[in-house]
Protein backbone atom coordinates (compact mmCIF):
# COMPACT_ATOMS: atom_id res chain seq x y z
CA UNK A 1 0.00 0.00 0.00
CA UNK A 2 1.50 3.28 -0.96
CA UNK A 3 0.93 6.38 1.02
CA UNK A 4 -1.06 9.30 -0.76
CA UNK A 5 0.07 12.66 -0.24
CA UNK A 6 -2.08 15.37 -0.43
CA UNK A 7 -0.61 18.80 -1.23
CA UNK A 8 -2.13 22.16 -0.46
CA UNK A 9 -2.22 25.16 -3.00
CA UNK A 10 -2.10 28.69 -0.46
CA UNK A 11 -2.45 31.35 -2.56
CA UNK A 12 -1.41 34.78 -0.95
CA UNK A 13 -3.32 37.95 -1.02
CA UNK A 14 -1.06 41.22 -0.84
CA UNK A 15 -2.92 43.66 2.06
CA UNK A 16 -1.38 47.54 2.37
CA UNK A 17 -0.89 48.37 5.65
CA UNK A 18 -0.02 51.30 7.36
CA UNK A 19 -0.12 52.62 11.45
CA UNK A 20 -0.45 55.81 13.15
CA UNK A 21 2.84 57.59 14.33
CA UNK A 22 0.80 56.46 17.62
CA UNK A 23 0.33 53.31 17.30
CA UNK A 24 -3.54 53.49 18.38
CA UNK A 25 -4.79 53.21 14.59
CA UNK A 26 -3.98 50.89 11.51
CA UNK A 27 -5.58 50.95 8.05
CA UNK A 28 -5.23 47.52 5.80
CA UNK A 29 -5.78 47.89 2.11
CA UNK A 30 -6.41 45.42 -0.39
CA UNK A 31 -5.12 47.77 -3.09
CA UNK A 32 -4.13 50.99 -3.87
CA UNK A 33 -5.43 51.36 -7.92
CA UNK A 34 -9.51 51.52 -8.31
CA UNK A 35 -10.76 51.68 -11.77
CA UNK A 36 -13.24 53.76 -13.52
CA UNK A 37 -14.75 51.20 -16.05
CA UNK A 38 -16.98 54.55 -17.66
CA UNK A 39 -20.23 53.47 -16.06
CA UNK A 40 -18.90 52.97 -12.49
CA UNK A 41 -15.78 52.77 -9.95
CA UNK A 42 -14.49 50.76 -8.30
CA UNK A 43 -15.43 51.53 -4.50
CA UNK A 44 -12.10 52.19 -2.18
CA UNK A 45 -12.65 49.18 0.47
CA UNK A 46 -10.63 48.37 3.81
CA UNK A 47 -10.43 47.82 7.45
CA UNK A 48 -9.06 49.85 10.33
CA UNK A 49 -7.96 48.75 13.83
CA UNK A 50 -8.39 51.27 16.72
CA UNK A 51 -7.59 50.69 19.96
CA UNK A 52 -11.09 50.91 21.98
CA UNK A 53 -9.18 52.17 25.50
CA UNK A 54 -7.65 55.23 23.31
CA UNK A 55 -11.05 56.07 21.57
CA UNK A 56 -13.11 56.97 24.80
CA UNK A 57 -15.73 59.09 23.73
CA UNK A 58 -14.01 59.77 20.43
CA UNK A 59 -14.72 58.50 17.11
CA UNK A 60 -13.34 57.55 13.81
CA UNK A 61 -13.79 59.35 10.56
CA UNK A 62 -12.12 58.74 7.14
CA UNK A 63 -12.52 60.98 3.82
CA UNK A 64 -11.21 60.67 0.03
CA UNK A 65 -9.08 64.13 -0.74
CA UNK A 66 -8.15 64.66 -4.87
CA UNK A 67 -5.77 67.48 -4.52
CA UNK A 68 -5.18 69.20 -8.20
CA UNK A 69 -1.59 70.62 -7.79
CA UNK A 70 -0.71 72.92 -11.00
CA UNK A 71 1.92 74.87 -9.79
CA UNK A 72 5.35 74.23 -8.09
CA UNK A 73 5.35 73.86 -4.34
CA UNK A 74 8.40 75.89 -3.80
CA UNK A 75 6.68 78.96 -5.73
CA UNK A 76 3.81 79.07 -2.97
CA UNK A 77 4.90 82.10 -0.84
CA UNK A 78 3.25 84.71 0.64
CA UNK A 79 -0.03 83.10 0.71
CA UNK A 80 -0.19 82.25 -2.89
CA UNK A 81 -1.36 78.47 -3.22
CA UNK A 82 -0.73 76.82 -6.75
CA UNK A 83 -3.25 73.41 -5.71
CA UNK A 84 -7.46 73.24 -4.76
CA UNK A 85 -8.37 69.76 -2.93
CA UNK A 86 -11.63 67.96 -3.16
CA UNK A 87 -13.53 66.55 -0.89
CA UNK A 88 -14.88 63.27 -2.47
CA UNK A 89 -16.03 61.51 0.34
CA UNK A 90 -16.42 62.00 4.34
CA UNK A 91 -17.99 59.56 6.71
CA UNK A 92 -17.81 58.50 10.30
CA UNK A 93 -16.49 54.73 10.38
CA UNK A 94 -16.74 54.23 14.20
CA UNK A 95 -19.33 53.79 15.67
CA UNK A 96 -22.01 53.10 13.25
CA UNK A 97 -25.71 53.19 13.30
CA UNK A 98 -26.14 49.84 11.97
CA UNK A 99 -23.12 47.49 10.10
CA UNK A 100 -22.35 47.51 6.84
CA UNK A 101 -22.10 45.13 4.07
CA UNK A 102 -18.13 43.08 3.94
CA UNK A 103 -16.83 42.22 0.78
CA UNK A 104 -14.79 38.81 0.42
CA UNK A 105 -11.47 40.69 1.56
CA UNK A 106 -13.18 42.56 4.20
CA UNK A 107 -14.98 39.93 5.58
CA UNK A 108 -10.83 37.25 5.84
CA UNK A 109 -9.63 40.54 7.31
CA UNK A 110 -12.48 40.74 9.81
CA UNK A 111 -12.25 37.23 10.67
CA UNK A 112 -8.38 37.09 10.48
CA UNK A 113 -7.74 40.50 13.23
CA UNK A 114 -10.54 39.80 15.50
CA UNK A 115 -13.50 41.40 16.99
CA UNK A 116 -11.68 44.85 16.97
CA UNK A 117 -12.06 45.05 12.94
CA UNK A 118 -13.62 47.83 11.63
CA UNK A 119 -15.00 47.14 7.86
CA UNK A 120 -15.44 50.83 5.67
CA UNK A 121 -16.41 51.99 2.51
CA UNK A 122 -15.92 55.01 0.14
CA UNK A 123 -17.57 55.55 -3.18
CA UNK A 124 -15.57 57.56 -5.78
CA UNK A 125 -18.19 59.95 -7.46
CA UNK A 126 -17.76 59.05 -11.71
CA UNK A 127 -16.99 62.45 -13.16
CA UNK A 128 -13.54 62.62 -10.76
CA UNK A 129 -10.65 62.67 -12.48
CA UNK A 130 -7.80 60.14 -13.23
CA UNK A 131 -4.57 60.26 -11.77
CA UNK A 132 -1.96 61.96 -13.49
CA UNK A 133 1.30 63.00 -12.59
CA UNK A 134 3.57 65.34 -14.79
CA UNK A 135 6.73 63.94 -14.35
CA UNK A 136 9.51 66.24 -12.73
CA UNK A 137 12.25 67.56 -13.52
CA UNK A 138 16.22 66.10 -11.87
CA UNK A 139 16.43 69.70 -10.35
CA UNK A 140 12.69 70.00 -9.24
CA UNK A 141 11.35 70.14 -5.47
CA UNK A 142 8.27 69.23 -3.63
CA UNK A 143 5.16 67.16 -4.56
CA UNK A 144 4.96 66.95 -8.47
CA UNK A 145 2.24 68.66 -10.73
CA UNK A 146 -0.76 66.50 -11.07
CA UNK A 147 -4.06 64.70 -9.93
CA UNK A 148 -3.26 63.18 -6.72
CA UNK A 149 -5.79 61.30 -4.44
CA UNK A 150 -5.48 60.53 -0.81
CA UNK A 151 -7.26 58.83 1.52
CA UNK A 152 -6.90 59.37 5.16
CA UNK A 153 -8.30 57.98 8.71
CA UNK A 154 -8.61 60.11 12.20
CA UNK A 155 -9.65 60.25 15.37
CA UNK A 156 -11.45 63.13 16.44
CA UNK A 157 -14.46 64.30 18.56
CA UNK A 158 -15.84 65.49 14.96
CA UNK A 159 -15.77 65.67 11.08
CA UNK A 160 -15.26 69.25 11.38
CA UNK A 161 -12.17 68.55 13.57
CA UNK A 162 -8.62 69.15 12.00
CA UNK A 163 -6.70 66.13 11.84
CA UNK A 164 -3.42 65.84 14.06
CA UNK A 165 -0.89 63.82 12.42
CA UNK A 166 -0.42 61.40 15.63
CA UNK A 167 -3.30 59.68 15.22
CA UNK A 168 -4.38 59.28 11.83
CA UNK A 169 -3.14 57.25 8.94
CA UNK A 170 -2.66 58.94 5.13
CA UNK A 171 -2.00 56.67 2.32
CA UNK A 172 -1.86 57.61 -1.54
CA UNK A 173 -4.04 55.74 -3.76
CA UNK A 174 -4.58 56.22 -7.52
CA UNK A 175 -7.64 55.97 -9.88
CA UNK A 176 -6.95 54.23 -13.15
CA UNK A 177 -9.25 54.56 -16.26
CA UNK A 178 -10.11 51.01 -18.34
CA UNK A 179 -11.08 50.56 -21.08
CA UNK A 180 -13.48 47.69 -21.83
CA UNK A 181 -13.77 46.97 -26.07
CA UNK A 182 -16.86 46.67 -27.92
CA UNK A 183 -18.15 44.90 -30.78
CA UNK A 184 -17.11 48.30 -33.17
CA UNK A 185 -13.32 48.46 -34.41
CA UNK A 186 -12.60 51.49 -36.04
CA UNK A 187 -8.85 52.10 -38.15
CA UNK A 188 -8.08 55.48 -37.67
CA UNK A 189 -6.92 57.15 -41.11
CA UNK A 190 -5.90 60.34 -42.62
CA UNK A 191 -4.97 61.57 -45.79
CA UNK A 192 -3.18 64.96 -46.82
CA UNK A 193 -1.67 66.58 -49.73
CA UNK A 194 0.51 69.77 -50.20
CA UNK A 195 0.99 71.73 -53.23
CA UNK A 196 4.08 73.79 -54.32
CA UNK A 197 4.28 77.22 -55.39
CA UNK A 198 5.77 77.56 -58.91
CA UNK A 199 6.07 73.82 -59.25
CA UNK A 200 3.52 71.51 -60.75
CA UNK A 201 2.06 68.36 -59.05
CA UNK A 202 1.36 67.84 -55.32
CA UNK A 203 2.64 65.41 -52.81
CA UNK A 204 -0.16 62.97 -50.82
CA UNK A 205 0.37 60.94 -47.58
CA UNK A 206 -2.11 58.57 -46.26
CA UNK A 207 -1.69 57.34 -42.34
CA UNK A 208 -3.89 54.35 -41.37
CA UNK A 209 -3.65 52.50 -37.90
CA UNK A 210 -4.38 49.02 -37.23
CA UNK A 211 -7.37 49.80 -34.51
CA UNK A 212 -8.34 53.14 -32.26
CA UNK A 213 -7.86 51.73 -28.97
CA UNK A 214 -4.16 50.34 -27.42
CA UNK A 215 -3.06 48.75 -24.38
CA UNK A 216 0.12 50.28 -22.62
CA UNK A 217 2.84 48.76 -23.76
CA UNK A 218 1.01 47.32 -27.30
CA UNK A 219 2.78 47.37 -30.66
CA UNK A 220 1.32 50.45 -32.67
CA UNK A 221 1.18 49.66 -36.65
CA UNK A 222 1.70 52.54 -38.68
CA UNK A 223 1.20 51.93 -42.12
CA UNK A 224 1.75 54.98 -44.91
CA UNK A 225 1.48 55.26 -48.48
CA UNK A 226 3.62 58.09 -49.83
CA UNK A 227 2.81 59.31 -53.28
CA UNK A 228 4.82 61.62 -54.87
CA UNK A 229 3.87 63.76 -57.78
CA UNK A 230 5.59 66.67 -57.24
CA UNK A 231 9.15 67.80 -58.50
CA UNK A 232 10.41 67.56 -55.10
CA UNK A 233 12.50 64.63 -53.59
CA UNK A 234 11.58 62.79 -50.00
CA UNK A 235 14.50 62.68 -48.39
CA UNK A 236 13.93 61.01 -45.11
CA UNK A 237 10.60 59.59 -42.90
CA UNK A 238 10.39 60.24 -39.16
CA UNK A 239 7.19 58.66 -37.24
CA UNK A 240 6.16 60.12 -33.86
CA UNK A 241 4.04 59.34 -30.92
CA UNK A 242 2.77 62.50 -29.47
CA UNK A 243 1.56 62.67 -26.28
CA UNK A 244 -1.28 65.92 -25.46
CA UNK A 245 -1.26 67.50 -22.34
CA UNK A 246 -4.04 70.45 -20.82
CA UNK A 247 -4.52 71.72 -17.70
CA UNK A 248 -7.97 72.82 -17.31
CA UNK A 249 -7.41 74.96 -14.21
CA UNK A 250 -5.14 77.36 -15.97
CA UNK A 251 -6.03 76.50 -19.30
CA UNK A 252 -2.40 75.56 -20.17
CA UNK A 253 -1.52 72.63 -23.07
CA UNK A 254 1.51 71.29 -24.59
CA UNK A 255 2.47 68.11 -26.25
CA UNK A 256 5.43 65.87 -26.04
CA UNK A 257 6.95 63.21 -28.02
CA UNK A 258 6.89 59.83 -25.96
CA UNK A 259 8.28 57.42 -28.79
CA UNK A 260 9.95 58.02 -32.08
CA UNK A 261 11.40 56.21 -35.18
CA UNK A 262 13.35 58.18 -38.09
CA UNK A 263 14.14 55.97 -41.34
CA UNK A 264 15.94 56.88 -44.40
CA UNK A 265 14.69 53.18 -45.86
CA UNK A 266 13.48 53.74 -49.70
CA UNK A 267 14.55 57.50 -49.57
CA UNK A 268 14.93 59.45 -51.34
CA UNK A 269 11.56 59.27 -52.85
CA UNK A 270 11.99 60.69 -55.94
CA UNK A 271 9.27 62.21 -58.19
CA UNK A 272 6.85 59.75 -60.05
CA UNK A 273 7.22 57.45 -57.10
CA UNK A 274 5.14 55.67 -54.83
CA UNK A 275 6.06 54.23 -51.73
CA UNK A 276 4.68 52.07 -49.35
CA UNK A 277 5.98 51.33 -45.53
CA UNK A 278 5.03 50.11 -42.26
CA UNK A 279 6.63 51.11 -39.01
CA UNK A 280 5.98 49.64 -35.58
CA UNK A 281 6.45 51.96 -32.70
CA UNK A 282 5.79 51.13 -28.64
CA UNK A 283 5.17 54.19 -26.34
CA UNK A 284 6.74 53.28 -22.98
CA UNK A 285 7.52 55.11 -19.64
CA UNK A 286 10.98 53.81 -20.16
CA UNK A 287 12.06 55.81 -22.80
CA UNK A 288 10.72 58.98 -21.44
CA UNK A 289 12.08 58.42 -18.09
CA UNK A 290 14.64 61.79 -18.36
CA UNK A 291 11.47 64.28 -20.14
CA UNK A 292 10.29 66.79 -17.53
CA UNK A 293 6.52 67.37 -18.00
CA UNK A 294 5.28 63.72 -19.26
CA UNK A 295 2.32 62.94 -17.96
CA UNK A 296 2.60 59.73 -16.15
CA UNK A 297 -0.70 57.26 -14.53
CA UNK A 298 0.18 59.08 -11.46
CA UNK A 299 2.84 57.54 -9.07
CA UNK A 300 2.99 55.71 -5.69
CA UNK A 301 5.56 55.33 -3.20
CA UNK A 302 5.62 51.73 -4.54
CA UNK A 303 5.79 50.14 -8.26
CA UNK A 304 6.25 51.34 -11.44
CA UNK A 305 4.02 53.22 -13.68
CA UNK A 306 2.40 54.06 -17.27
CA UNK A 307 2.29 56.91 -19.58
CA UNK A 308 -1.05 58.42 -18.47
CA UNK A 309 -4.34 56.91 -20.12
CA UNK A 310 -6.25 58.60 -22.65
CA UNK A 311 -9.52 60.71 -21.52
CA UNK A 312 -11.91 59.06 -22.90
CA UNK A 313 -14.60 61.70 -21.92
CA UNK A 314 -13.09 64.83 -22.61
CA UNK A 315 -16.61 67.06 -22.52
CA UNK A 316 -17.08 67.74 -18.75
CA UNK A 317 -13.49 66.16 -17.58
CA UNK A 318 -11.49 67.71 -14.88
CA UNK A 319 -7.88 68.13 -13.81
CA UNK A 320 -5.76 67.14 -16.70
CA UNK A 321 -7.11 65.94 -19.96
CA UNK A 322 -4.73 63.24 -22.03
CA UNK A 323 -5.06 62.82 -25.67
CA UNK A 324 -2.32 60.98 -28.03
CA UNK A 325 -1.73 61.21 -31.78
CA UNK A 326 0.69 59.71 -34.36
CA UNK A 327 2.69 62.28 -36.40
CA UNK A 328 3.93 61.03 -40.35
CA UNK A 329 6.76 63.63 -41.35
CA UNK A 330 7.84 63.57 -44.55
CA UNK A 331 11.23 65.75 -44.86
CA UNK A 332 11.75 67.44 -48.66
CA UNK A 333 14.98 69.62 -47.27
CA UNK A 334 15.24 73.10 -46.46
CA UNK A 335 13.47 74.65 -49.32
CA UNK A 336 11.13 72.18 -49.79
CA UNK A 337 10.13 72.13 -46.24
CA UNK A 338 7.68 68.82 -44.88
CA UNK A 339 4.37 67.63 -45.18
CA UNK A 340 2.93 66.00 -42.04
CA UNK A 341 0.14 64.22 -40.99
CA UNK A 342 -1.99 63.34 -37.51
CA UNK A 343 -3.49 60.59 -36.94
CA UNK A 344 -5.49 60.45 -33.23
CA UNK A 345 -5.97 57.25 -31.19
CA UNK A 346 -6.80 55.83 -27.50
CA UNK A 347 -3.77 54.57 -25.20
CA UNK A 348 -5.28 53.03 -22.35
CA UNK A 349 -5.06 50.44 -19.18
CA UNK A 350 -6.87 46.84 -19.25
CA UNK A 351 -9.18 45.68 -16.83
CA UNK A 352 -7.17 43.36 -14.27
CA UNK A 353 -9.39 40.25 -15.92
CA UNK A 354 -7.49 41.41 -18.76
CA UNK A 355 -4.38 42.17 -17.96
CA UNK A 356 -2.40 38.82 -17.19
CA UNK A 357 -3.55 38.30 -21.24
CA UNK A 358 -2.28 41.66 -22.32
CA UNK A 359 1.18 40.89 -20.60
CA UNK A 360 1.77 37.31 -22.29
CA UNK A 361 0.80 38.84 -25.77
CA UNK A 362 2.96 41.81 -25.37
CA UNK A 363 6.10 39.60 -24.07
CA UNK A 364 5.58 38.11 -27.44
CA UNK A 365 5.66 41.07 -29.24
CA UNK A 366 8.50 42.55 -27.85
CA UNK A 367 10.51 39.24 -28.38
CA UNK A 368 9.44 39.82 -32.25
CA UNK A 369 10.46 44.02 -32.02
CA UNK A 370 13.84 42.97 -30.00
CA UNK A 371 14.92 40.91 -33.26
CA UNK A 372 13.40 43.60 -35.81
CA UNK A 373 14.97 46.43 -34.59
CA UNK A 374 18.88 47.31 -34.42
CA UNK A 375 21.70 46.08 -32.43
CA UNK A 376 22.37 49.34 -30.92
CA UNK A 377 23.13 48.93 -26.71
CA UNK A 378 21.97 51.92 -24.77
CA UNK A 379 23.01 51.80 -21.22
CA UNK A 380 20.89 53.05 -18.19
CA UNK A 381 21.88 53.51 -14.57
CA UNK A 382 19.43 51.16 -12.38
CA UNK A 383 17.63 53.31 -10.54
CA UNK A 384 13.91 53.81 -9.14
CA UNK A 385 12.11 56.70 -8.80
CA UNK A 386 10.01 57.51 -5.54
CA UNK A 387 7.62 59.81 -4.03
CA UNK A 388 8.43 61.41 -1.01
CA UNK A 389 5.14 63.16 -0.10
CA UNK A 390 3.76 60.45 2.64
CA UNK A 391 7.45 60.59 4.48
CA UNK A 392 6.99 64.56 4.45
CA UNK A 393 4.06 64.98 5.87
Amino acid sequence: MFPILWLACVVAIKVFKKTAPNGKLTVYLGKRDFGDYGDSVEPVEGVVMVDSDYLKDRKVYGQVVTTFRYGREEDEVMGLQFHRQLYLALDQIYPRDQEQDKSDLQDKLTRKLGDGAIPFTFDLPENAPPSVTLQPGSDDQGAPLGVEYELKLFVADSKEEKPHKRNSVSMAIRKLQYYVPGPNVRQPSTLVSKGFVLSPGKLSLEVTLDREYYYHGDKIAVHMVATNHSKKTIRNIKVNIIQNTEVTMVNGHYSKAVASIESREGCPIIPGATVSKVFYVIPTVENTKIKRGIALDGMLKEGDTNLASSTLNSADALGIIISYMVRVRLYMGAIGGELVADVPFKLTSPTPEKQREVSNLQRRLHKQMSREMSTDLVFEDFARRRQFSEDNE
